[in-house]
């Protein structure tokens, strides 16, 4: 998709457009996310001319690392530079951002917001403008781990059908891969990704404090069980979830669940209640992996229930 998808012959302004016919690229923010896509955009040969932000260090800061991007205090001015616009500003700023934009006809405007639609930009909307919304699944706390981890990675995008072709060409074009989102889609995708990293990270938490109980401090109890987990993983990547379970809701064992759920009645009782989350889930799994005896799995949920 070229500029010329961006631009409808009425552009209120007269700019001047890359020889190549892509969009030239400017950001309203220049935070950790909004300077790594610039940093990365650049090097990936689109044209990044402007820079928006409040904080005269960010400002500088981008323009020390993308030096076609021209600084400016003022959001406003962006739009005197660039054809497609990101608004890389914290979720709840979003809305107000917007509201104090007005596009001019052939521009976009794009949020990279995970859990908001691309329809909260719609106060800055005129006619021949779009939206979108363009969410890298990466953690932008160091710029250089950002630009790396980008290669890979998956981009969610939803917004005007129309501008989602050269959005998917620039996820594609900084090594990352795009992944289309169905309208009103946003929200489950972005609890599906809160519980694969954070939630990740709670279920460890509730790992060591098990651990405990056998004598293992945080330490060595994630190097103990980490390895298990990457081989659960790395099995579940190869041959999918229902095949990946292991363990004793897959065998039936109903004596050795019984056993966790007393020491974890009297000892852990916070972990009592994740354990029985997971457990349920890990038992719907292997009834549909058909191996289960019945009754066996009758009185594994007998026992989950009673908890």
């Amino acid at each position: 998709m070229t500029s010329d998808h961006l631009h409808g012959s009425d552009h209120a302004h007269d700019h001047q457009h890359a020889d190549d016919g892509k969009p030239r690229i400017g950001f309203i923010g220049a935070g950790r996310v909004g300077t790594a896509l610039g940093v990365a955009f650049s090097r990936a040969g689109w044209e990044v001319t402007g820079v928006a932000s409040r904080d005269e260090a960010r400002r500088a800061r981008f323009h020390s690392l993308v030096a076609t991007a021209r600084a400016f205090e003022d959001a406003s001015n962006v739009l005197d530079e660039a054809d497609l616009i990101f608004l890389t500003v914290p979720d709840d700023a979003i809305a107000a951002a917007a509201e104090s934009l007005h596009l001019y006809s052939g521009q976009a405007l794009v949020h990279t917001s995970g859990a908001l639609p691309a329809s909260v930009l719609a106060p800055a909307m005129a006619a021949g403008t779009s939206k979108a919304s363009f969410h890298p699944l990466v953690a932008f706390a160091d710029l250089e781990r950002a630009l790396e981890a980008l290669h890979g990675a998956t981009v969610a995008l939803d917004g005007d059908e129309s501008l989602l072709p050269v959005l998917a060409d620039m996820a594609e074009s900084i090594g990352a891969r795009p992944v289309r989102l169905p309208e009103g889609g946003k929200s489950a995708y972005h609890a599906a990704a809160m519980m694969a990293a954070g939630g990740l990270v709670g279920l460890l938490d509730g790992i060591a404090q098990v651990a405990q109980l056998a004598g293992l401090d945080e330490k060595t109890a994630l190097a103990v069980y980490l390895p298990l987990a990457r081989q659960a993983l790395a099995n579940s990547e190869q041959f999918g979830v229902d095949n990946s379970l292991t363990g004793p809701f897959v065998r039936g064992d109903v004596g050795t669940v019984r056993g966790h759920l007393d020491v974890l009645r009297a000892s852990a009782p916070d972990a009592l209640a994740l354990y029985i989350a997971v457990a349920r889930r890990e038992l719907a799994i292997a009834r549909r992996r058909g191996r289960l005896a019945d009754d066996a799995a009758a009185q594994l949920e007998a026992l989950l229930n009673e908890a």
